[in-house]
């Protein structure tokens, strides 16, 4: 039987004698704007509970009586805090309201700066609209004004100027409703009134930059951003945030080839509005005096400038062999044309399926992956629907550090919804501040929590197992699994408890760094499917999921597309591969925006493998350790400097259009192994991403219902219909 729609109860108001219908108890300045008419704001923000401290919003209330003639209140209210009912009748236009609007404007106006010629806001200042709009033509303020400290570095990234401040406290309520961290709060009273940290530290939130973007004034400004330029020299495109796996909406501005500012664009679907403070700053690399802009040879002890043909025929040569003697790693911060085209050059061109794309301790085989063990996906919620659960337990991971955005979601769901949040951690997170239970475990025994919290579910009758299940987990009882993992019984016990109902379970792919991480992820998947739960391990960088689902891992292609032809077994993984060049059997090796000195556990392997194999590619976009090892180095677009497509944690594909020019002579990476395979074995050349994805499309079932085209401006979800 289909599920009844859910009922929305409505009433009916009319605004300036326009009749609408509105849902009950929505909040005035929301219902006016279905008629395109507006309000003027300062401290009401859509995300924020209303405080109705600015006044700005004021309209003039009725109520209509039974012979329809309107009843005004004797005062102007609050838009913003006025709820929708039955009858009421608002005013937005009238003599009244207008006087009112000038009147709080010149209130707000009197200690004011005159700073909007060298004020950051100014241009996109909403304060400077309202005036405009709605404020009086002159002043009547002839007294001195107040005088405090200008340019306060609240932080790294956040300059406080209080003579600008009008007291909205939008900033303080996004730390205590979104962010959480709750870092900045009023002090004093009255005209003295500043928002600040306790006892004016540091502001070390990792959402910081987000109060710059909602205070309407010029009060918090970018210290990355002040005075390099004004709004009108900017040019502005939407693009993708590309610093960790949540693929974030932004705006990036910049201006003179240069990235100026990055800003947070709306997408209800995945980031709402907001950035962190690692994608909001992040991306200073375009800009970096690193960049590579010209290929390069090793001719002796140098790498010297050299032609792009001229790379191509030393890479051709030393790829020669193919099979087992060559090998590629990195990728997962490619687009998906990228990841497509890198491993179809490796094991259609160079007949070789040593690739891999994963630098943890724990590297899945096809017989360990969960769709094969378990019969189900490893990413099953969307971050849209983590606010709706009742329970989450998110395990092993530091949201706020590893998956900020999906952090908020499940702050948000604690905070609006009252969901019961587990985590289980080694080390305290930012997720603890609103744990219903914390469970501290002892570092390493993360798949004794796991087996112990699925048998307690067991013993308890809460679920049912195989019989088999059942006996692997006769070990973990819940004395031994509190002496091994250090948390205590009674904790077991009660997230046993809450697990039993249908819980979000949450890890992330660090979980692979962690002692027997094959059991983690069964345990917590199994404690999910038997209680009718979700189960999740995100991906952490860029495009993981991506370069996941196109196979770019030993056997990767064979177990997720639909190409025929032999199974390949032989295939190397990351730590094969970097055996294999250290004891010379693998004779050259292609790095694709990789950094395994930086990112693998044993450096000293690295260094070996790097020195020891014969030919080695750095293809990059800026200079770094690796590059003083290599034979050929190639240039490479960063991804707001080509057309591409992205896929974030939850399997969401979006597409980011160019941005950027490209310095000097870099190229898109997918044209590269293009151009490389048309020289290795001549054919039909690809002349623009989309004929790529159609490929993609057609070889991998899971994206078969991409248009590249026709994306949707939320995005595609991979595995749902459009």
């Amino acid at each position: 039987m289909a599920a009844a729609a859910t009922q929305t109860d409505t009433v009916t108001i009319t605004v300036n004698d326009i009749e609408l219908k509105v849902p009950k108890g929505e909040i005035i300045v929301e219902s006016v704007k279905r008629l395109g008419l507006e309000i003027p704001i300062f401290c009401y923000h859509a995300r924020m509970k209303p405080v109705g401290m600015c006044r700005m919003c004021l309209v003039e209330v009725g109520f209509k009586g039974p012979d329809g003639t309107v009843k005004k209140m004797p005062k102007p209210q609050a838009a913003c805090t006025l709820p929708a009912t039955e009858g009421m009748a608002i005013f937005t236009d009238t003599e009244m309201v207008h006087r009112d609007r000038k009147g709080v404007l010149e209130f707000l106006l009197i200690n004011h700066p005159l700073d909007c010629p060298i004020c950051d806001r100014g241009g996109e200042c909403p304060l400077q609209n309202n005036t405009l709009f709605y404020g009086p033509s002159t002043s009547r303020f002839v007294e001195l004004k107040r005088h405090l400290p200008k340019a306060f570095p609240l932080s790294n990234y956040v300059t406080l100027d209080l003579e600008r401040c009008i007291q909205c406290g939008r900033c303080v309520r996004f730390t205590e409703e979104i962010s959480g961290d709750a870092e900045l709060a009023f002090r004093f009273r009255g005209a003295e009134m500043q928002p600040s940290t306790f006892e004016m530290t540091r502001f070390t939130s990792k959402f910081s930059g987000n109060v710059i973007e909602i205070c309407p004034v010029g009060a918090l400004t970018s210290a990355k951003y002040r005075f390099r330029a004004r709004p009108w020299d900017l040019e502005t495109r939407p693009a993708v945030c590309s610093v960790c796996s949540n693929g974030c909406n932004v705006w990036m501005d910049y201006r003179v080839g240069k990235v100026v500012r990055i800003n947070g664009r709306t997408n209800e679907a995945v980031n709402e509005e907001w950035t962190c403070d690692r994608g909001k700053f992040g991306h200073q690399f375009y800009n970096s005096d690193k960049r590579l802009t010209t290929p390069l040879i090793r001719k002796g002890d140098r790498l010297t400038p050299c032609s792009w043909p001229e790379a191509y025929a030393a890479i051709l040569d030393a790829f020669a062999p193919g099979g087992n003697e060559i090998a590629a790693l990195g990728g997962a911060t490619l687009s998906n044309e990228d990841l497509y085209l890198l491993q179809h050059l490796f094991r259609k061109h160079f007949q070789s399926d040593n690739i891999d794309y994963r630098f943890y301790k724990h590297l899945p085989s096809i017989d360990q992956r969960l769709p094969k063990v378990m019969g189900q996906q490893d990413v099953q919620t969307l971050l849209a629907d983590v606010e709706n659960k009742s329970s989450i337990f998110v395990f092993g991971t530091s949201l706020a550090d590893e998956e900020p955005i999906l952090f908020l979601r499940v702050r948000k769901a604690w905070f609006k919804n009252a969901a019961k949040v587990i985590v289980a951690n080694d080390e305290p997170t930012d997720a603890d501040s609103f744990a219903h239970l914390i469970l501290r475990y002892t570092t390493g025994t993360e798949s004794y929590l796991a087996s112990g919290l699925l048998r307690q579910l067991v013993v308890s009758g809460k679920i049912n197992v195989p019989a088999a299940t059942k006996a692997a987990l006769e070990a973990y009882t819940l004395d031994a699994v509190s002496r091994k993992t250090g948390v205590s019984e009674k904790l077991i016990e009660e997230a046993a408890a809450i697990l039993a109902e249908s819980p979000m379970v949450i890890t992330t792919r660090s979980i692979l760094n962690s002692p027997d991480a094959q059991d983690t992820i069964e345990s917590l998947a199994g404690l999910a499917m038997a209680t009718g739960g979700e189960f999740n391990n995100y991906a952490l960088e860029n495009n993981e999921e991506g370069a996941d689902l196109l196979g770019v891992w030993p056997g990767g292609a064979q177990y997720a597309s639909s190409e025929g032809g032999e199974r390949l077994e032989k295939g190397l993984g990351t730590h094969g591969i970097l055996n294999a060049c250290a004891d010379e059997s693998v004779k050259a090796l292609w790095l694709v925006n990789a950094r395994p000195l930086e990112h693998y556990e044993d450096r000293k392997l690295v260094e070996r493998a790097l020195e020891n194999v014969e030919f080695l590619v750095y293809q990059s976009i800026i200079e770094s350790d690796e590059m003083a090892y290599a034979s050929v180095v190639l240039p490479m677009c960063a991804p707001a400097e080509a057309d591409g497509s992205y896929t974030n944690l939850e399997r969401r594909v979006q597409r980011m259009k160019q941005v950027l020019t490209p310095p000097g002579e870099s190229k898109s990476a997918w044209r590269i192994f293009s151009e490389v395979g048309l020289r290795k074995t001549p054919s039909t050349p690809l002349f623009n991403p989309r004929e790529v994805m159609e490929m993609i499309a057609s070889t991998f079932p899971v994206f078969a219902d991409v248009d590249y085209e026709e994306l949707p401006e939320e995005g595609f979800v991979l595995g749902r219909k459009p």
